[in-house]
């Protein structure tokens, strides 16, 4: 008789088990010649080595699975166990899957353009107005990237522009200060990746969210990194972002043109970088329109709105 350790490490050992255990006891029906002891994160095998090879497919197969679809059901695992294949239906352009299971996928001509320029670009530039997923994709491919062993890590980047309230007067301790700037690029990590499993990639810094400032001095390899609001940068804000780059590292720099928060005496780093830098291989520019907008229908007329609004002050 053989033991076998193996060891649950892309998802949660609560998704494996799954609820009140019952893909670990499914398990232990569809494989009676074992003896299958589950404990933490790892699941100990007992028995003859043709049954614990078999086990191993499934459990990597499991494994695969419950990554990329954020679920794993006693339907999936017997599907699973008995054809190697959920029976599922895939969508052929999902990026990621929610928690909830469902596919994230471009819903616009430009989000198409956008998920394409990931496979061939190094560098991407996308912007548009609020709402057009802009920021949303680039985190659901980065995210794609690190459950596919792309990359070792994504770093999120912002400015931290101040609005009316000085950082220094805000309570707290750095982390503190500049969360409020970071929070979106939190909640959409949050409906990618279950809870535990995002915490531990924070704390062990397999992913970074950190204000603009804290790229200074680094070169980040094998990465994707993300600069969101880019258009409240300055020339040499940007410049020292983009400078970064190490290998094997794909850059998204996200902005809205229309909602520059710099002092009047400041000229947007992302205009002039756009202007800069067109021409050059390796960059993809994908500029986004009111059509893209994803969120409330109100959205895309609040924006058209202020865009009629800007035209009758210019005449």
């Amino acid at each position: 008789m053989t033991e076998k350790h193996f060891v649950i490490e892309d998802i949660e050992p609560v998704l494996f088990y799954g609820i009140n255990n019952g893909n670990i006891r499914l398990l232990r029906a569809l494989f009676p010649k074992l003896r299958l002891v589950a404990r933490d994160n790892v699941v100990k095998t007992m028995g003859e080595d043709g049954d614990i090879k078999k086990f191993a497919e499934v459990f990597e197969s499991l494994q695969s699975h419950g990554a990329r679809y954020n679920r794993l059901t006693e339907e999936d695992v017997v599907n699973i166990v008995r054809s190697g294949k959920t029976g599922g239906e895939d969508s052929s352009e999902a990026i990621v899957y929610s928690l909830s299971g469902k596919p994230i996928c471009p819903r616009s001509e430009n989000q198409r353009r956008l998920v394409e320029a990931f496979s061939s670009k190094d560098m991407i530039f996308a912007v548009g107005p609020a709402g057009s997923g802009k920021t949303y994709m680039a985190i659901a491919m980065a995210v794609r990237a690190l459950k596919q062993k792309e990359i070792r890590r994504i770093i999120l980047s912002r400015p931290a522009v101040e609005a009316g309230e000085k950082l220094g007067f805000l309570p707290g301790d750095m982390k503190e200060k500049v969360d409020p700037y970071l929070q979106p690029l939190y909640d959409a990590l949050q409906e990618m990746i279950p809870g535990a499993k995002l915490q531990e990639y924070l704390s062990t810094n397999v992913i970074q969210i950190a204000p603009l400032a804290f790229m200074r001095g680094r070169t980040l390899n094998d990465a994707v990194v993300i600069l969101d609001e880019a258009q409240n940068t300055t020339r040499a804000q940007i410049k020292m972002f983009l400078t970064r780059m190490g290998m094997n590292t794909k850059m998204i720099v996200t902005g809205d043109m229309t909602q520059i928060d710099l002092p009047a005496t400041q000229h947007s780093g992302l205009i002039d970088a756009m202007h800069i830098l067109k021409g050059i291989p390796g960059i993809a520019f994908i500029e986004m329109t009111k059509d893209d907008i994803v969120r409330h229908r109100l959205v895309t007329q609040i924006v058209e709105a202020y865009e009629k609004s800007k035209s009758s002050e210019n005449r």
